[in-house]
């Protein structure tokens, strides 16, 4: 029988994933419309893509910073709320506003520059601080289902993505920045009233002060993250197409591509019930085991349908491991630093999105020595990292220290 209080923690998740739905849609509009912007403002379409970097530079920088911003804040019930809601608010007009400041021509060059920078410093409000509450004031049994939730938006927009490019590509940008700010607005301000009705439910004691300093366990978990984006990074978003282009034509990609994404979408539940039992880093280091295996299974595959079986594994083992990462970066209650380390997992999400950028820009996939790195790149990153995740998890498990 479903208590009042299982349906309080659904109701939270629910809002978590649509505000990372929401968010992320909002990211990929204004990356589809971009080029278009800075042209009409005459910036060089060459510098579109130093832009980008830009904008994931101050993610990996802010996104920390709000985290830590959180866990001081929300020791103040109702404050916390205020502060995203202020930010969201101030990155929401600077969203809105840039088709319109654009439209205005070549002498509004810096002035768009300006608003995608105020933009990417607030916007990272929204990441990590709603987040951060389910650490400190959710039963820890109920994180991992709450982080698998939070995370279906995340997936549902990157399988949405290759449809939404095509059907933005060639229309006016206005209506679209317009309507996702204005959705992402209002889903962000309900968030004072979600913080309070939580924090009305919670135990006093599991607010504890923020930590000063991290431990090795939560330093290993970043770097490890840092490993794992990368390669999912490099396999999605540079070797899948090409994979898709052995036997199929560019047209079908906005077919294939989303393939990740449903498993991704799909594993992150059953998942969170081994994460609630057995911690967050042992499925973090077993998915990236599985996830390597998968990529070579793309790599060698002899058919299309043996390429969407990889893929799809290959995407579940992703959703695993970025669920099983934000459950464990929330499980570090005890330590108050519940907003800093998920801050830092978004910073390494942000980091490994610019060094496949700074890849691209490069033009490393295209230069001969170099094109077997980047094939077999992502196999090293989560084989590596999730090796070390599962010594580390077994070391623990032996020391008898609660799994996180």
């Amino acid at each position: 029988m479903t208590t009042k209080a299982d349906r309080a923690v659904n109701r939270t998740g629910v809002y978590l994933a649509v505000l990372q739905l929401v968010f992320t849609l909002g990211w990929t509009t204004y990356v589809i419309h971009l080029p278009k912007l800075c042209a009409d403002v005459g910036i060089a379409p060459t510098t579109v893509i130093l832009i980008l970097m830009m904008d994931q530079g101050i993610f990996t920088i802010t996104d920390t910073a709000m985290g830590m911003a959180a866990d001081r804040i929300s020791r103040l019930v109702g404050r916390l709320g205020v502060f995203v809601g202020i930010l969201a608010a101030i990155s929401c007009a600077a969203f809105i506003a840039l088709p319109y400041v654009a439209g205005t021509g070549p002498g509004a060059k810096i002035w768009l520059i300006a608003l995608i920078v105020i933009w990417a410093v607030t916007s990272s409000a929204l990441r990590a601080p709603p987040l951060t509450l389910l650490g400190k004031y959710r039963a820890e049994p109920s994180v991992p289902f709450l982080a698998a939730l939070a995370m279906l938006g995340y997936g549902i927009a990157g399988a949405v993505s290759p449809y939404l490019a095509v059907v933005l590509r060639d229309h006016d940008a206005r209506l679209p920045f317009v309507l996702s700010g204005a959705v992402l607005l209002l889903t962000a301000l309900a968030f004072s009233g979600i913080e309070r009705r939580i924090a009305e439910e919670a135990q006093p004691e599991r607010l504890a002060p923020p930590a000063k300093r991290l431990g090795a366990v939560p330093m290993f978990l970043i770097a490890s993250m840092v490993l794992l984006s990368l390669g999912y990074q490099l396999h999605f978003n540079i070797n899948s197409a090409p994979f898709y282009l052995r036997f199929a034509t560019a047209d079908n990609l906005q077919w294939l591509m989303p393939v990740f994404w449903i498993g991704f979408n799909i594993a992150m539940f059953p998942a969170s019930i081994v994460v609630r039992h057995r911690g967050g880093l042992i499925v973090m280091g077993a998915a990236g085991l599985l996830g390597a295996f998968a990529i070579i299974a793309a790599e060698i595959a002899g058919s299309l349908n043996a390429l969407i079986v990889a893929q799809f594994l290959a995407g579940a083992a992703w959703g695993c491991m970025l669920m099983s990462a934000v459950s464990a970066a929330l499980a570090i209650g005890e330590t108050g630093a519940e907003g800093k380390v998920t801050g830092l997992v978004f910073s390494a999400l942000a980091l490994a999105t610019f060094a496949r950028m700074a890849a691209v820009a490069g033009g490393l996939q295209k230069i001969p020595d170099y094109a077997p790195l980047v094939h077999w790149a992502p196999v090293a990153c989560w084989s590596v990292a999730g090796a070390g995740l599962l010594v580390i998890a077994a070391s623990r498990l032996q020391r008898g220290v609660k799994q996180t």
